[in-house]
């Protein structure tokens, strides 16, 4: 969440208040407001938190964006959001929205930024780890594991509809550009 929102800060200097958009039913949702409001805090902006755990908040959620004066969105990573991905990149972009977003895939449907694991990563280090139960091996005896490389994916397309210009300290940074 720091990255997150220092890389928001990077794309939108002028943003003296961003929104998070995150999901209440989410085992992750206070450590995810906490880790948030902290790194806000350091950058110096005020950090707005819309609440949403269904499709009609998310339509609630970007109709008050506008009140509260926010110029810039964290869209909350987990599977509530990826499986809506199409939808909160459409309002993000009818609303003009500069938005970062957990995963590359928001990217690559049209999302201007996104930073964070690759999800096949992920699923292939998980499948191993049910390879080693499946032949005995005792999931407490296993280790936890973090992940270790995070992608930066940037969609200049949408930069440009936005009106953005990327700065070079991204660019040098960036894993994959989108144009």
């Amino acid at each position: 969440m720091p990255k997150r929102i220092e890389l928001l800060n990077e794309l939108v200097p002028q943003a003296k208040v961003i929104a998070l958009l995150a999901n209440p039913s989410s085992p992750n949702f206070e450590s995810t407001i906490r880790d948030a409001q902290d790194a806000a805090r350091e950058k110096g902006v005020q950090l707005s938190i819309l609440r949403t755990d269904s499709e009609s908040e998310i339509d609630a959620a970007f109709a008050s964006f506008v009140e509260l004066h926010a110029a810039a969105l964290i869209v909350g990573g987990g599977p509530f959001f990826f499986a809506r991905r199409e939808q909160l990149v459409a309002l993000a972009s009818r609303h003009a929205i500069p938005a970062i977003y957990t995963w590359r895939e928001f990217a690559l449907a049209g999302g201007l930024i996104s930073y964070g694991t690759r999800l096949t990563e992920s699923f292939r280090q998980a499948g191993g780890y049910v390879g080693r139960i499946l032949k005995g091996e005792k999931p407490a005896d296993l280790p936890v594991q973090q992940p270790t490389r995070f992608e930066l994916v940037v969609n200049l397309n949408t930069a440009k509809a936005l009106g953005l210009t990327v700065p070079p300290s991204i660019l040098a940074r960036v894993d994959e550009v989108i144009e």
